[in-house]
């Protein structure tokens, strides 16, 4: 998007202090170093830190880097409307909201012999990744669920779990990372995505999910129910197994119900349209440095 707003942009990796006119530094933890260093040795440089979940519900509470990071920081980039109000008061002024995105994606058919289930994350305990699975055990012997989870297992031990859980449980198929398209391909043609997480930013896989017209069911987080709605239908209360197993099974036996979740992904499609994005990030850009046209990328973004 930045380039295609006329700018150049480096990618650089977390450490870095770049000669550019503006650092946007992913992650106010990881990227912590970057923002210390872009202060210190350019301090013409503005910088701007994009939050994830990790961020918003943890870090920017407990580790000092992260609070340093939130008050070096020019701008504070979050991804939903309802983050601003989890920072501090006298940081909220330098909040903008710069909603994550998803481009228009075609449904495809879904598998006729099973009622597929996406997961779509990483392997990691924010992500509580198992989750789906272990309520798929709790369905009795008629359902046709089978949890399709894609992700990369981020320590040996959720390696471990993940090929245990997929041995003994005959609904659950762990796939391991795929490339996006696939990923974006296993959400557009499966029933319902599941997201169990603890915490999320934004979320790109919501974005993904209601851009093409999938039924979602997720924890009741803060990001999701600010994104898909406090009364959106799909939510269970965050590792409840139970509630989890009864969603599904409604959305496998109750037609009605599946078509309310996928209503309601489709009413709040217009809140991760790329145009709206594309806007937000222009007025971002516009209060940072007028015709700024040099960009620096730091940290990385974690599915």
């Amino acid at each position: 998007m930045l380039h295609g707003l006329g700018h150049r942009v480096t990618i650089v990796q977390p450490g870095a202090a770049p000669a550019v006119d503006a650092v946007f530094a992913l992650h106010a933890r990881r990227s912590a170093e970057s923002v210390r260093l872009s202060r210190e040795l350019r301090p013409e440089t503005a910088i701007v830190v994009v939050l994830t979940g990790t961020d918003l519900y943890r870090d920017v509470r407990t580790d000092p880097s992260a609070k340093r990071s939130l008050e070096l920081a020019d701008r504070l980039v979050v991804l939903h409307d309802g983050a601003p109000a989890e920072l501090p008061r006298q940081m909220r002024s330098k909040v903008r909201v710069v909603p994550q995105s998803a481009p228009p994606m075609r449904r495809l058919p879904p598998l006729r012999r099973w009622f597929e289930v996406a997961v779509v994350a990483h392997l990691r305990p924010e992500k509580d990744p198992l989750r789906a699975a272990r309520a798929a055990r709790a369905l009795d012997a008629r359902t046709r669920v089978r949890v399709v989870h894609a992700g990369a297992a981020l320590s040996r031990t959720m390696r471990e779990e993940a090929r245990a859980e997929m041995r003994s449980n005959p609904r659950y198929v762990w796939l391991g990372e795929l490339p996006a398209w696939k990923a974006r391909r296993l959400i557009a043609r499966s029933r319902v995505l599941c997201i169990t997480s603890a915490m999320e930013g934004g979320a790109n896989v919501l974005s993904e999910a209601i851009a093409a017209g999938t039924p979602v069911i997720a924890s009741r987080i803060p990001a999701m129910a600010a994104i898909l709605g406090a009364d959106y239908p799909g939510f269970f209360p965050f590792g409840d197994t139970a509630a989890l197993a009864a969603l599904l099974r409604r959305a496998e036996r109750e037609p009605r119900f599946l078509a309310e979740l996928r209503r309601g992904c489709v009413q709040v499609r217009p809140r991760v349209a790329p145009a709206r994005e594309r806007l937000a990030l222009r007025s971002l850009l516009a209060e940072l440095r007028g015709p700024s046209s040099t960009f620096s990328f730091a940290g990385a973004g974690r599915r």
